[in-house]
């Protein structure tokens, strides 16, 4: 049982960070009956959350089985629609695409899902758009993907509907320790009493991490999506290949992204300028070069996010042991997918202190212990004013 509170304006939990992944949080423990507070620095969604590829197929992570239980729920456990669209089909336009492709489904297989080999004709069948340089697929009868703006909203009002409060436009700045707890959090619109504090910040993360005394290194990166206009509806709207991920919306439009991701700097807790960058006419030719049949189409949008990688591509998710009322949850680029799974992870380690569904061992935080302090240097992964490097991961 949590204590309650001396301050009227703090809550049992204060979670910083209004993603997806803090809102599930959030939601999850508003669920349980926990008086729940997420801060943002700006509005809910705004950097990766809002603006991925909106692919839900992570079999490969702990996270994994309780994402592909979950994810069918959600329109109907949330009370508002996420646009959940199950199945996935990868298009290989090369040997080396097919076994990446096949790699993916194989590990799918190991965890006791259902795919099958397409050759040219039948990927031709199920995506018409693709063209004579496909040379077959995979068709994947798990994953899916959803729409991650309206994931987002569902979030946060099924939150509030339960009685969490979202405070946006509210920088945390500190993080008050006492007694070897952390007992509040500082923000530009005053403290906020907490008896759990989690830490779902993004790019920031590692910044709260150091104020605690833990190293927690990740490399902020900038992403770009494009939108088409819409085009006929596919049978299966989740296809990916050629190095892009995303989706066909319920409108019909393609919404795509993918690397090579631009390497940046986060000073401090400000976000950088959502400047999209040279990378967008890249995404435009592979996306021609993955659907020829839609080639003709315009590109109506494009915008830019921000991720947070880790050396290894894995999430951060632990309840720290000093202090010991503290979980962090860094998601490496993979967050909207496995944010349902994610938020009811953080929501068993803030009540029990452990995740009773998953082994989080391999997300541990020691594990980079031994990380030098220059890794993004040794990496490559460093910003520079026109270099464009290529990142981990991707939310698809």
């Amino acid at each position: 049982m949590m204590s309650a509170m001396a301050t009227t304006r703090g809550a049992a939990v204060v979670i910083v960070g209004g993603g997806v992944t803090g809102l599930s949080a959030g939601w999850w423990l508003a669920r349980a009956g926990v008086e729940v507070l997420v801060l943002d620095k700006g509005i809910v969604g705004w950097e990766a959350s809002g603006r991925n590829g909106g692919g839900a197929t992570h079999v490969y992570s702990p996270f994994g089985l309780e994402e592909q239980r979950l994810w069918p729920q959600m329109d109907e456990l949330l009370g508002y629609p996420t646009e959940y669209q199950p199945f996935r089909i990868g298009v290989a336009l090369s040997e080396t695409q097919l076994a990446l492709a096949r790699r993916w489904a194989e590990i799918g297989e190991s965890r006791g899902f259902r795919w099958e080999s397409l050759d040219r004709r039948q990927l031709k069948e199920l995506v018409p758009i693709v063209g004579d340089n496909a040379i077959g697929g995979t068709y994947l009868h798990f994953g899916g993907h959803a729409n991650p703006q309206r994931t987002v909203q569902a979030y946060a009002w099924a939150l509030q509907d339960l009685g969490g409060r979202i405070v946006q436009h509210t920088t945390a700045t500190g993080l008050t320790q006492r007694g070897g707890r952390v007992t509040a959090v500082e923000t530009t619109r005053g403290t906020f009493g907490a008896d759990v504090v989690v830490i779902a910040a993004g790019p920031q993360t590692g910044a709260f991490a150091e104020m605690l005394g833990a190293w927690l290194p990740l490399a902020p990166a900038r992403v770009e999506m494009i939108a088409t206009e819409p085009i006929p509806l596919m049978r299966v709207g989740g296809v990916a290949g050629n190095g892009l991920y995303g989706r066909q919306t319920l409108r019909g439009n393609l919404v795509y992204g993918g690397g090579p991701h631009e390497w940046i700097n986060v000073p401090d807790m400000a976000t950088p300028e959502h400047a999209n960058t040279p990378l967008v006419r890249n995404l435009a030719r592979r996306l021609a070069e993955l659907f020829p049949g839609a080639a003709h189409v315009r590109v109506i949008r494009a915008w830019s996010g921000l991720v947070e990688n880790t050396p290894d591509g894995l999430p951060v998710v632990e309840r720290l042991t000093r202090p010991d009322n503290v979980v962090i949850a860094t998601m490496s680029s993979v967050g909207f997918g496995l944010s349902p799974a994610v938020g009811r992870a953080v929501c068993e380690l803030v009540q029990h202190g452990r995740c009773q569904f998953a082994d989080l061992g391999a997300l541990a935080l020691a594990r980079f212990a031994d990380t030098p302090r220059d890794w993004r240097e040794r990496a490559g992964w460093a910003a520079a004013p026109t270099a464009v490097g290529a990142a981990v991961g991707g939310d698809g």
